[in-house]
């Protein structure tokens, strides 16, 4: 029988009797892989599945062992991937480009490296030079422990980890690299996870384990590109949020075998590469004089991963001279500053209908628990009336769109951070706590309502 060849969509398993770019069943683009049918093969019978005897251990009878890990000394690196490299794992990185993925495995190779770790950083999109250029930028020196290769050939890349032994693989990346045994072009889903699977084997090798890296290209819908089996295949997954030419990037674990998948790590990108932000209260809040008050500024306390983290939202209300007044906030969600202003308005009785609103937060953190709801509406009202809120007093409280404060989680953490960096006054939800006599240096004010809250500031306070 003359053998013939299909396009099978790798995602849903539908015939195509040509290549195209998009799958017409599924509507996935870059799936169609070349296979063909027929022939001798197809006349073969079925293999028949072969019984064997395996060892099957109880769950309690099975002995735990805790991975051995590299730790940098990059501290907010080391704290997404749960206290450092794990030596036998195999993780990915994703980003959008230019957001400094290469930048920061750069600046972690030259840490391992520096601790006597041998690190193999094998490229499939820069040249060797080019990867020298960066380096040389980035780094203050060089160790002699980084090597570097530049090709898209899987096969030799593992020819290279058998030459040097490293202790760390970097692979930037993954979509880039072809074994030679498929017949698939690059970044096609078989190749992908066949350079996957090959150094899963690398780092996962019982004689010889290794820590595996790789870059993992982003799609446009800002998801990691490939079939969602890479995901699985992997022990972390890392995702550096900030687009190309913003200062504020965040490094995120959206899976993690190894420790927690909530933790975040912030870094500055400058001039010589990432720098990380260890004590990010102090980068998202403006330094001001002591008593130095300003209008339309007002603190909260935002959690992310286990950490609280204070941060300033900055607000400016101004008149408007066209009919449809502007809401804009860099820091959420257009429709959440919408709800925000319509409370404002109805339940504080505030007229912003000829009134231009703009919303940001210091360092360009993104505000994504209801946490920061009050603090959002007092900087407004701050702005609004002109009227400046002490530096010593902050907001922890969601709103709801009946006016009345609603309590938020790990209340008491937050309330801590407050006690121990010196803040004089809290706001929150009444019987938000269960002992608030606790706090003996910050004092602990519960309000019902949010005119409540508008009348304390502002009528109690001495300005």
């Amino acid at each position: 029988m003359k053998r013939k060849t299909v396009y099978i969509c790798s995602n849903c398993g539908h015939h195509h009797p040509k290549w195209q770019g998009r799958c017409n069943y599924c509507q996935e683009w870059s799936t169609l892989e070349e296979t063909e049918i027929g022939g001798s093969q197809s006349k073969q019978p079925l293999v028949q599945a072969t019984k064997r005897n395996v060892s099957v251990k109880r769950l309690t009878e099975t002995a735990s062992s805790k991975s051995d890990r590299i730790i940098t000394s990059i501290s907010e690196f080391n704290r997404v991937m749960g206290g450092g490299i794990v030596k036998d794992s195999l993780s990915i990185i994703t980003a959008v480009p230019g957001a400094g993925k290469s930048t920061l495995l750069l600046q972690v190779s030259q840490d391992i490296a520096s601790q006597g770790f041998k690190v193999l950083y094998a490229s499939g999109e820069e040249s060797e030079s080019q990867i020298k250029n960066r380096a040389e930028r980035v780094l203050p020196n060089i160790d002699s422990n980084i090597w570097i290769y530049s090709d898209t050939s899987m096969n030799n890349v593992l020819g290279a980890i058998e030459q040097i032994d490293p202790d760390v693989v970097i692979i930037d990346s993954i979509q880039t690299f072809v074994l030679e045994e498929f017949p698939s072009r690059p970044g096609s889903p078989t190749q992908t996870m066949e350079c996957a699977t090959a150094m899963l084997k690398v780092a996962k090798n019982p004689e010889r384990p290794r820590a595996v890296i790789m870059v993992g290209q982003m799609t446009k819908e800002n998801e990691l590109a490939g079939l969602r089996a890479l995901e699985h295949l992997v022990d972390t997954v890392l995702v550096l949020d900030g687009e190309n030419g913003e200062e504020l990037k965040q490094l995120s674990a959206t899976k993690n075998r190894y420790g927690s998948t909530g933790e975040i790590g912030f870094f500055s990108m400058e001039e010589d590469g990432l720098r990380a932000i260890d004590n990010p209260s102090e980068y998202f809040m403006t330094q001001r004089k002591e008593g130095e008050i300003v209008s339309g500024s007002a603190l909260t306390v935002v959690k992310e991963g286990t950490r609280p983290i204070i941060v300033e939202i900055e607000s400016l209300v101004s008149p408007t001279f066209t009919p449809y007044p502007s809401r804009i906030g860099e820091c959420l969600k257009r429709d959440h500053l919408n709800t925000l202003i319509s409370i404002l308005e109805q339940r504080a009785e505030l007229p912003l209908f000829n009134q231009n609103v703009v919303i940001k937060t210091t360092g360009g953190i993104k505000l994504k628990e209801p946490s920061s709801n009050l603090a959002v509406l007092m900087s407004i009202v701050s702005s609004y009336k002109n009227k400046g809120i002490p530096n010593d007093t902050v907001f922890v409280a969601d709103i709801g769109l009946t006016g009345e404060l609603k309590k938020v989680p790990t209340l008491e953490m937050r309330i801590k951070e407050l006690e121990r960096m010196g803040f004089k006054k809290v706001f929150v939800a009444r019987n938000a706590l269960r002992n608030p006599s606790v706090f003996k240096k910050i004092e602990v004010i519960s309000c019902n309502t949010l005119n409540e809250v508008i009348n304390k500031v502002f009528n109690d306070s001495p300005f």
